[in-house]
């Protein structure tokens, strides 16, 4: 049987000259023809028909129900009755017979189980230890088939038609990340090596015996009061906010108040219906807030804010500042830091007038800051020691930056050749005992902690060492995430084994240092490979690239990371909003 299409009901509309509302009568035709098995003409012919008992009805939705109960419904059931019929009048072999027996036990047992049977009438005998079910109908019962077919909720229930005739099976409607080459199988031992654990302890399981919804109001203010006191000293703390005033406290100066914001009515929120109240350290009233001062806002009720505004009489808060978590701004490079050609550090002074323009939060400054593969260090043409070099252009980065204020990160490279050739390898000292409080000397690899976002660093080029001995079959092209998440399944910052013979290893101090505890929310991982950015198992994953190559500008990154960006429902999110590699 062809199927039905919307040019072809449009054809047959034709032919008869009959008029439809809108497409949608054509869609409801369409679906009709679909669900019941209907050619187009047949179906064309069945409705005039109809339409001509009925005085010419005209072609609309409701008309086409009517049509569809009256006499659709009734078509079929007269198909099924009929095809009842033939099947009980066919010659049957064995299997068929068996298959017969079977429906007719379930329905007398469906029957059964919904009727109370008259004395005497009772069709299957009484299941009792003389007279136990037999095996087939215990297996009968025990059907995945049956414990899910219409028949077992309900006697009268069919099987959906509009879903058996759904289109678009198995269509992929939604992506994200590398999908394609993945093979969307599980584990060969299902369930085995997996853990499942609820983050919660066990006092604090909902399937203990409590009466629910059994609540005071004091006990719900109670927790709402919790709730903007830890938030509010979270913001008091970031913004280094001295105290908050009172909301409705009458003063002529402006003020910086904390409360929850909520509706002056059952109604939606909207600009004019915005009340904030205060917890009961600021005095627990509410005040209604004017934010015709604010240039943007987002707000939500329940949400826990800190406002900057006036207030003259103490009946209405004039907002004119909302203080807002901005994103933290965190700037990536690696060195070298000049030219193979040169000593002079012109690239690292560019990226020094690109922090004073930008302004970062947190500078993360990878090594090697003197390089042993450079040309005049190979060939011995310095003229001072590599401390001194090294100690200049460390110099020229606290001081470059001085009128910032951004935090320096300083990571070691295996490269720098005035320090330790090892791995792990320990951070730098300073020669000047009396340290910048704005700078963090850490060794590679690390993890770090910045504002609650988890960071993990290496100058190592593990990418370019991983790629050169990896073997893949079927498993996609794209190299470089099969390489990063090899390192965050595996868990260290070097897992290949034996090691290049440029990195060397010490296995005692890997074991304590070069692991990684936790899955970090940002992976840096710069490589003499192209830039990236990429998004591996939820970890951020940076290559910055270097900062120049060769005799030419490289590349340095940015990135923009939210501290506090978790979702409602638990799960993890990335803190990362926005990231950049950027050409020096």
């Amino acid at each position: 049987m062809a199927l039905a299409s919307t040019e072809s009901l449009k054809s047959e509309l034709e032919v008869f000259d009959i008029s439809y509302q809108d497409d949608s009568v054509l869609d409801k035709m369409l679906e009709q023809c679909l669900c019941n098995r209907i050619k187009t003409e047949d179906f064309l012919l069945e409705w005039v028909a109809y339409s001509t008992t009925k005085n010419g009805l005209a072609l609309t939705m409701d008309n086409l129900e009517q049509f569809e109960h009256e006499v659709l419904n009734k078509k079929n059931k007269s198909k099924q009755s009929f095809r009842k019929e033939e099947i009980h009048n066919k010659t049957r072999d064995i299997h068929s017979l068996e298959e017969l027996i079977k429906a007719e036990e379930e329905e007398d047992n469906l029957l059964d189980s919904y009727s109370t049977p008259a004395k005497g009438s009772q069709k299957r005998a009484l299941t009792t230890p003389e007279h136990p079910h037999s095996k087939r109908s215990a297996a009968l019962m025990a059907s995945p088939g049956l414990l899910l077919s219409p028949a077992s909720f309900s006697p009268s229930a069919t099987p959906s038609q509009k879903y058996s005739q759904r289109g678009g099976k198995g269509e992929v409607v939604a992506t994200f990340g590398a999908v394609q080459g993945t093979r969307w199988v599980g584990r060969k031992a299902p369930g085995v090596g997996v853990q499942v654990e609820l983050l919660e302890g066990p006092e604090d399981s909902l399937c203990c015996s409590y009466q629910y919804m059994f609540q005071r109001l004091r006990d719900v203010r109670n927790v709402l009061t919790e709730k903007i006191e830890e938030l509010g000293e979270d913001l008091r703390s970031h913004f280094k906010i001295e105290e908050f005033s009172p909301v409705s406290l009458p003063a002529q100066d402006s003020i910086t108040v904390l409360g929850q914001v909520c509706c002056d009515s059952n109604g939606k929120l909207n600009a004019q219906s915005v009340l904030l109240e205060a917890g009961p350290e600021q005095g627990g009233q509410q005040v209604p807030v004017d934010l015709s001062e604010l240039k943007e806002y987002s707000l939500i009720p329940g949400q826990v804010v800190v406002m900057e505004g006036m207030n003259t009489t103490g009946r209405k808060l004039v907002a004119s500042k909302l203080y807002e978590v901005k994103p933290l701004n965190v700037l990536v490079a690696c060195g070298p830091y000049t030219p193979s050609d040169s000593l002079t550090f012109d690239p690292l002074l560019d990226l020094i007038n690109v922090i004073i323009r930008d302004r970062p939060d947190v500078c993360l400054l990878l090594g090697p800051f003197v390089d042993s593969k450079h040309e005049q260090i190979e060939k011995a043409q310095v003229t001072e020691t590599f401390e001194e070099i090294f100690s200049r252009c460390i110099k020229s980065i606290m001081d470059g930056t001085k009128s910032v204020g951004c935090h320096l990160v300083f990571v070691p490279s295996q490269r720098d050749i005035h320090h330790h050739f090892i791995y792990p390898q320990p951070p730098f000292t300073l020669p000047n005992p009396n340290k910048d409080q704005r700078v963090t000397l850490v060794p590679d690899p690390c993890t770090l902690l910045i504002d609650g976002v988890t960071f993990g660093l290496t100058s190592t080029d593990i990418l370019f060492h991983m790629s050169a001995e990896e073997i893949s079959c079927g498993t996609g092209s794209d190299r470089f995430s099969r390489i990063l998440k090899h390192m965050l399944c595996q868990r260290s910052y070097y897992p290949l084994y034996p090691p290049v013979e440029e990195v060397n290893m010490d296995y005692e101090k890997f074991q304590s240092f070069g692991q990684m505890p936790v899955t970090p929310d940002i992976l840096i991982i710069p490589s003499e490979l192209r830039y990236f950015v990429k998004d591996v198992v939820n970890c951020v994953c940076v290559n910055p690239g270097r900062l120049t190559k060769g005799q030419v500008g490289g590349t340095y990154g940015r990135l923009l990371i939210q501290p506090s960006a978790t979702s409602q429902d638990g799960k993890r999110v990335s803190p990362c909003l926005a990231a950049q590699v950027v050409k020096i």
